[in-house]
């Protein structure tokens, strides 16, 4: 069969990968993932394991020094704080407000740190991007 103007030229014609059967199968290994929200894996060891409560925290500038130095008019502090919010949150967190931020950062499992300080964040405001975010709480920029 041949496909010709509105003609409709079958499942044989239109399928190059697998079967009814198996795309039903691998819709179901998905369905956990899209009902759960959250991954589902068959190998546990695939998943990523949330920060332990007697671990230390993960420094973004280990060392005290930043690789280029820091941009006129911003301290490396700022730097580096600017830099964990934005690790933080996703580009699909925004446009949200401030206590939608601190569920996103919530739900990313972000420390407590990143959380209290999002919670500083002025009410009845959206904001577009870190950007926005980074400004109202009061980082400078560059």
């Amino acid at each position: 069969m041949s496909e010709t103007g509105d003609q409709f030229a079958g499942t044989a014609a239109r399928s190059t990968k697998h079967n009814p059967r198996v795309d039903e199968e691998l819709e179901h290994e998905v369905q956990g993932m899209l009902k759960g929200r959250h991954a589902t894996r068959a190998e546990e060891w695939r998943e990523v394991e949330p920060q332990a409560e007697g671990d230390p925290d993960i420094d973004s500038d280990p060392e005290g020094t930043l690789m280029g130095g820091t941009p006129e008019g911003m301290d490396a502090d700022a730097v580096v704080r600017r830099a964990e919010l934005a690790r933080w949150l996703v580009r699909a967190d925004f446009p949200n407000d401030g206590p939608a931020l601190v569920e996103a950062a919530l739900d990313h499992r972000a420390p407590d740190a990143v959380v209290e300080e999002l919670g500083r964040l002025p009410e009845g405001e959206t904001y577009e991007r870190i950007g926005d975010v980074v400004r109202a709480l009061g980082y400078p920029t560059e």
